[in-house]
Parts: structure tokens; C-alpha cells; sequence
């Protein structure tokens, strides 16, 4: 069975654009969970404010998979 090298590569960018961007977002996910759980300790009408702040982090994962389907979709 012959594979064409673009879809290798294809594959390649799209598993290399989630796999970064999740890292990423991990990273910052665990800096602004741990900084939301202090500032709530302290200040519990903090709440809405930390959520807030630890959901926006997740947006650059979501921001890589759509990369990693357009790679996948658009790229010939």
C-alpha cells in the first residue's frame, strides 16, 4: 500500500498545532486554577471572576483544533 507524503505531513501540522496548543493551555490552565483557588480563598465573592479567568486559558486548545481541521480539510 502507497501512502502520499502529504497526508503524512497533513497529519503531521494538524497533531503538531493541537499538541502545542493544548501544552499551552494546560500550562496557563494550571497557573489560573491555582491563582482563582487563592484569590477564592481569601475573597469568595471572587468566584464568577476565577472561573472566568481558568475558562479563558481553554480557549487556545480549542483555537488549535480548529487549526488542526482546517490543516486537515483545507490543505491538499
Amino acid at each position: 500500500m502507497v501512502v502520499d507524503i502529504n497526508i503524512g505531513l497533513k497529519a503531521l501540522g494538524a497533531g503538531i498545532a493541537i499538541g502545542f496548543a493544548a501544552l499551552g493551555s494546560g500550562i496557563g490552565q494550571g497557573q489560573a486554577a491555582s491563582a482563582g483557588v487563592g484569590a477564592i480563598a481569601e475573597k469568595e465573592e471572587l468566584f464568577g471572576k476565577a472561573i472566568t479567568l481558568a475558562a479563558l486559558v481553554e480557549t487556545q486548545a480549542i483555537y488549535g483544533f480548529v487549526i488542526a481541521i482546517l490543516i486537515m480539510v483545507l490543505l491538499k
